[in-house]
């Protein structure tokens, strides 16, 4: 392609035909002020704080959407361009709840950011009364809350539901004064075609979609003497908790998280990863006893909730296709108030099992009707990493002054293969690695299994394992997800095994991890991920010794009765549209139209 050559304030640049004047501007190093680009999704022109003074033009113009021409000048901080930046924000702020220093976001929030690099010292055009109330905020989900008074119509959340996961669960609703980001009908996210997964809230530049902040509920129980408080950590957790202390994204801190829990008071901390340890050895069962058996292929990883809900949804006639596994999460969900508390001898009843996860999606997960097999509610309350970072500000820890601490048994000692579920094509990795070696009985060359690892969004590889030929594929964001799937329906795909996550890049891209979360972020925290693994003296589930334990003490046998019990569970096809209870907008005709909507909205591109 050829190259363009233009002026941005007095330095010439030369960049490719078809960039903006916003990439030009950013290889000169100046970087212009946005509230709605992201540059790894599409350019949105929507805020128009980028604006930029072009030679020859009648306007202002945008520079994330305008495109660079031979000869341009461009002048990016002229008095013009100060004063409009200056006036969109303000009237972005007339509209705008005073209530930095009381928002999730405060000290976190691009507009408040902003508003502080811009000089912003009054807001001379508040309006009477605001568009939206407290009366109008969503909190029908158990993962995320919608806030349509902290809304600034960036379309940031708008772009990456249709453009990334293709749900297309929100857009612009209503016009002028009135317009706000939401689903069909001003519905709850609840009873929506909301997968959970949070994505949302990792783009939103202000509080308007933020995580349920559960960590009043998990103060409560560390304060209850009468309960004993257990938490699991993920593994994508391990690799993004520094970064709310100024680390660098990817920072492997394993013994710092532990420490920092027992800071917190919990009664034991324990790993996720030993949990994924023991997913590997039943969903490498399952998928040994489905090929040889002659059972429902390709089979499909069921680790990521998000994804599950979408093919709940979406893609009911497949759920055949999903391993009957449990996440990580649930299966340590079931055993923390079974096998655990018969190990220390305590009365289930009392203890208040906590989530610490990369993902928002966990939350509806945890409280899904199916997931109770222990007799209670396996997982009591989830929390995101950045509500675990919130907790930990509160007690006022020092991240960097922390010890390496070791996690408590019986579910505390896990390997590398536990690890990478973190990433992308983690968990078709850690199951070929113990798949191979159960089917062959010899150590498998080469484990790291290079083919499934990176940001493609969807991999294939065909991998020998002894005399059979296995086809996998890895695909993440539920937009390369429904690629999957459509070739699965049509007959087109002859895959047998096949992982799919939720959110880009994985959990270490889930979306209750640090904010920002880019892609480069992504990329740092899948090396920490590979670094954990490759750090840790044993790198295959099966041999793990606490797991060979307890299947010894406990669980019997993979796929025994015990472990179908509290190890795997079933699916359930989910309309995309759930009725309210009493609503008073379900008139036939109005049901009808509805659906034509969503119709309409989610399938056409």
């Amino acid at each position: 392609m050829a190259n363009v050559s233009l002026t941005i304030d007095n330095v010439k640049v030369e960049v490719e035909q078809g960039s903006t004047i916003l990439e030009a501007a950013k290889k000169i190093g100046i970087n212009i002020p946005t509230l709605c680009y992201m540059k790894e999704i599409n350019a949105i022109g929507a805020c128009r704080i980028c604006v930029v003074e072009v030679q020859g033009a009648r306007a202002l113009q945008a520079a994330c959407v305008a495109p660079v021409a031979e000869g341009m000048v461009v002048k990016t901080n002229s008095a013009a361009v100060r004063a409009s930046r200056k006036m969109t924000l303000e009237l972005i702020q007339s509209n705008h709840p005073q209530e930095c220093n009381t928002c999730l976001r405060n000290n976190n929030c691009e507009l408040q950011s902003l508003s502080e690099a811009m000089g912003l010292k009054e807001i001379r055009f508040v309006r009477p009364a605001q568009s939206h109330s407290k009366d109008d905020i969503d909190n029908s989900s158990p993962s995320i809350i919608r806030d349509p008074r902290k809304c600034i119509l960036c379309r940031r959340c708008v772009a990456v539901c249709e453009k990334v996961q293709g749900v297309k669960c929100i857009s612009a609703v209503n016009r002028g004064f009135e317009t706000i980001v939401a689903p069909p009908f001003n519905e709850g996210l609840l009873d929506v075609n909301c997968a959970m997964c949070g994505q949302c809230s990792l783009v939103c530049p202000t509080g308007a979609i933020t995580e349920v902040d559960d960590t009043g509920k998990v103060w409560r129980a560390l304060d209850d003497p009468n309960k004993h408080v257990v938490v699991q950590t993920a593994p994508a957790v391990r690799v993004a908790i520094a970064e709310e202390f100024g680390m660098e994204p990817g920072t492997v801190s394993t013994g710092k998280l532990v420490a920092a829990l027992r800071r917190l008071g919990f009664d034991s901390v324990m790993d996720t990863d030993f949990t994924a340890d023991l997913t590997i050895i039943e969903e490498g069962n399952e998928f040994i006893k489905r090929v040889t058996e002659g059972g429902v292929l390709p089979m499909i990883t069921s680790c990521s909730p998000g994804w599950i809900k979408y093919i709940e949804m979406y893609y009911p006639d497949l759920l055949a296709n999903l391993s009957t596994c449990k996440s990580p999460q649930q299966m340590f969900g079931a055993l923390a108030k079974t096998f655990y508390a018969e190990k220390k001898g305590i009365d289930p009843a009392n203890i208040y099992s906590v989530s610490i996860m990369p993902c928002t999606a966990k939350k509806f997960e945890s409280q899904r009707d199916e997931l109770k097999d222990s007799g209670y509610q396996d997982v009591d309350v989830v929390l995101t990493t950045r509500e675990l970072a919130r907790m930990l500000r509160e007690i006022g820890i020092d991240w960097e002054s922390l010890p390496d601490e070791e996690y408590d048994a019986p579910m505390g000692l896990s390997t590398g293969a536990a690890v990478i579920f973190g990433a992308t094509g983690g968990v078709m990795e850690a199951a070929v690695r113990t798949v191979y070696e159960v089917i062959t009985k010899e150590p498998m060359p080469d484990i790291n299994l290079t083919p499934v690892r990176g940001m493609e969004g969807i991999k294939e590889a065909t991998l020998k394992v002894g005399d059979l030929e296995v086809k996998v594929a890895v695909a993440h964001t539920l937009g390369n997800a429904r690629k999957l799937l459509d070739k699965i329906r049509a007959g087109e795909a002859d895959h047998h095994f096949i992982e799919i996550m939720c959110c880009p890049g994985g959990c270490i891209g889930g979306g209750g991890q640090p904010i920002p979360t880019n892609l480069e972020i992504r990329l740092k925290r899948i090396a920490g991920i590979y670094k954990a693994d490759e750090d840790l003296p044993i790198r295959k589930s099966h041999e793990n010794p606490a797991i060979t334990a307890i299947y010894e003490e406990f669980l019997g046998q993979p796929l025994g009765e015990k472990s179908h019990k509290l190890l795997h569970t079933f699916y359930v096809p989910r309309g995309v549209y759930r009725k309210p209870e009493g609503s008073l907008k379900e008139s036939p005709a109005v049901i009808i139209i509805r659906k034509a909507w969503l119709t309409c909205s989610l399938w056409v591109g």
